[in-house]
C-alpha cells in the first residue's frame, strides 16, 4: 500500500492553524476532508476560513473557479467523532498534551477501519508514546508538517518504535503525491529540525549572555555574513518565545539534560516576564507603536591598510584574498610558512575564528566564518583588551574596503556563525551515527524547514570534514562543560578523513 487513493476522505482533528494548513493541503490534493474540533462551532468557522484563503487564491490566479468550487464541496465539517468512520486518514493536530492525544487516538481506534493510518502532527512529544496507548500502535506515525503548512514543503514522516514500516511507507508517499517533501525520521527528540537546529538558538543566546554583543549585532552578523534567512533573536520573536524555549525545554528533558541541549537562562527570564515576542508587544526586541528600531553595532570607517602578508590560503576563507587584490591592497605572501592567517602591516594578526580568544595570543584580531565572503555584506570581528588599537583599527579598514560593515564583538571563541555552524555540523554528523535520519534527509530538512543557507553535510564538505570537529575541541578546552565536546561520531569522521589525507 502506497499514497492514499484520493477517495479516500482524510479527517484532520483539531482546527487551529496547523490543523486548518494541513486540511487545506489535503483538500487541494483532491481529498474529501472532514475537520473535528471538540469545541462546538469551531469546525465550521475552521471551515470558512479554509474557504476564505482558497478563494484568495482565485484571487491571484492560482486556483480556477470551478477547483474552487470543487474543494469547498469537499470540506466537510464533522459534528462528532463518529463522523470520521469511514475516513483512511486521520492526522491529529490538538495541544501538545500527551494524555489528550492518547485519549483521541485510542476513541479513534474504536471508531475508524482497521485500514485507516493514524497520524500525530506532534513536534515535541514522542510519537511512540502516543502511539502507545492504542490496541495496534503500529498504525500510528508522525506526520510533523511546518507553519505555514500550505507553504512550507517539509514534512518529517516519524516512526515510532511501534510503526509498521508498511504505515510509514503509506504516510511518506502520501505527503509526498501531496506535493511535499517528505523526509524519513526516527522517533527521537526534536526528529530532525527541532533536534539539530538547538545550536542556532542557543550560541547566540550564549555570546549574548556572555555580553559578547547585543541582539541586534549578533542577528545582523547572523543574516549579512552567515547566510541565514533570520537572526536567533528575531526569529524567536516571531515563533514566540515561550514556544521556542517550550520547544528547548522538551529536547534537553528527553535527551536526560543533555548539556549541548541547555535551555537559555535569558530566555527563561523573557518568558517569565511575559515579553513573548510579537505577539505581545516585546520579546527581545520592542514592537510597540512608536518604538525605536535596534541596529546592530557597526564601526566608524576606518583607513585600509596598504597590504597584508598571507601566511597560508586562510582555509575556508580563502576567497578573501582575491576580494583584497580587487579592493587595491597589494597581498604579499609567505612561501616559508604554513600558518592560515593574515599579518597586518603594524604586525598584528588576522585570523579566522578556530574556538580559541584573542587574549591568549599577542596582538590578535579574530574574524568570523562567512557563507559567501564575497556576498556577505557584514563581518564581524572579536579582540580582547590586550589588542592594540592599530590592530583592529587595520582589520576595520580592510573589511571596510571589501565593501562590508563591521560588527566588533567581544573576545568569544568561535565567535557567532563559526561556533553555530560547528555545532550543528556536530548534531547532523551525530544524528547519522545514531540512525535517526540520513544524511541527505537531514540536509533537506534543515534546508526547507528552517531556511538554513546549506544542510549541515553540505556545510562540513565546504569547509573541510576536519574544520568543525578541531574549532569544538579548541571550544571544549575553554569550556570543558560538555556542551562543546565532539560527538564520538564527528570525532571518527574528522579523524578518518586526516589518516586518508595523511595516507595519500
Amino acid at each position: 500500500m502506497t499514497a492514499l487513493d484520493l477517495a479516500g476522505p482524510v479527517a484532520v482533528v483539531g482546527t487551529g492553524t496547523m490543523g486548518q494548513g494541513i486540511a487545506q493541503v489535503a483538500l487541494l490534493a483532491g481529498h474529501l476532508v472532514r475537520l473535528y474540533d471538540t469545541a462546538p462551532g469551531r469546525a465550521r468557522e475552521a471551515a470558512d476560513a479554509i474557504g476564505a484563503r482558497i478563494d484568495r487564491l482565485v484571487e491571484k490566479n492560482r486556483l480556477t473557479t470551478a477547483d474552487r468550487d470543487a474543494a469547498r464541496a469537499r470540506l466537510l465539517p464533522a459534528e462528532d467523532l463518529t463522523d470520521l468512520a469511514d475516513c483512511a486518514l486521520v492526522v491529529e493536530a490538538v495541544l501538545e498534551e500527551l494524555g489528550a492525544k492518547q485519549d483521541l487516538f485510542r476513541a479513534l481506534e474504536d471508531i475508524v477501519g482497521e485500514d485507516c493510518l493514524l497520524a500525530t502532527n506532534t513536534s515535541s512529544l514522542s510519537v511512540t508514546a502516543v502511539g502507545g496507548a492504542l490496541r495496534n500502535p503500529g498504525r500510528l506515525v508522525g506526520l510533523h508538517f511546518f507553519n505555514p503548512a500550505p507553504l512550507l514543503p517539509l514534512v518529517e514522516v516519524v516512526s515510532g518504535y511501534a510503526t509498521d514500516v508498511s504505515s510509514a511507507t503509506r504516510a511518506y508517499e502520501t505527503a509526498r503525491a501531496w506535493g511535499k517533501t517528505p523526509v524519513a525520521c526516527a522517533d527521537t527528540p526534536g526528529f530532525i529540525v527541532n533536534r539539530i537546529a538547538r545550536p542556532f538558538y542557543a550560541e547566540a543566546f550564549a555570546v549574548y549572555e556572555a555580553q559578547g554583543a547585543d541582539p541586534a549585532t549578533i542577528d545582523a552578523v547572523l543574516r549579512e555574513c552567515g547566510g541565514f534567512r533570520m537572526g536567533a533573536f528575531e526569529l524567536t520573536d516571531l515563533i514566540g518565545q515561550d514556544v521556542n524555549e517550550s520547544v528547548t525545554h522538551s529536547v534537553w528533558r528527553s535527551f536526560f539534560q543533555d548539556v549541548r541541549f541547555t535551555p537559555s537562562l535569558a530566555q527563561r527570564r523573557l518568558v517569565e516576564s511575559g515579553r513573548l515576542g510579537r505577539k505581545s508587544g516585546q520579546g527581545w526586541y520592542d514592537y510597540r507603536e512608536g518604538a525605536e528600531p535596534a541596529e546592530p553595532h557597526t564601526a566608524e570607517p576606518r583607513q585600509a591598510p596598504a597590504y597584508v602578508v598571507a601566511e597560508g590560503d586562510l582555509g575556508p576563507a580563502s576567497e578573501l584574498l582575491a576580494l583584497i587584490r580587487e579592493a587595491g591592497i597589494q597581498v604579499r605572501e609567505d612561501e616559508e610558512d604554513h600558518g592560515t592567517r593574515l599579518v597586518l602591516p603594524g604586525g598584528g594578526q588576522l585570523t579566522l575564528a578556530d574556538g580559541q580568544t584573542s587574549v591568549e595570543f599577542r596582538d590578535v584580531v579574530y574574524f568570523d566564518l562567512a557563507f559567501d565572503y564575497r556576498k556577505a555584506t557584514r563581518i564581524a570581528l572579536s579582540a580582547s583588551q590586550d589588542t592594540s588599537a592599530q590592530t583592529l583599527s587595520e582589520a576595520i579598514g580592510l573589511f571596510q574596503a571589501l565593501g562590508k560593515d563591521v560588527s566588533v564583538i567581544g573576545d568569544v571563541p568561535g565567535m557567532i556563525v563559526a561556533r553555530t555552524v560547528a555545532r550543528i555540523v556536530d548534531l547532523a554528523h551525530d544524528a547519522v551515527a545514531k540512525g535517526v535520519a540520513t544524511e541527505e534527509d537531514i540536509d533537506t530538512a534543515m534546508r526547507l524547514g528552517v531556511n538554513y543557507p546549506l544542510g549541515p553535510f553540505e556545510w562540513s564538505r565546504r569547509l573541510g570534514r576536519t574544520w568543525a570537529c578541531s574549532l569544538l575541541d579548541d571550544l571544549h578546552e575553554r569550556d570543558p562543560s560538555g556542551r562543546y565536546a565532539p560527538s564520538l561520531a564527528l570525532y571518527r569522521h574528522s579523524y578518518a578523513t586526516e589518516k586518508r589525507e595523511g595516507a595519500s
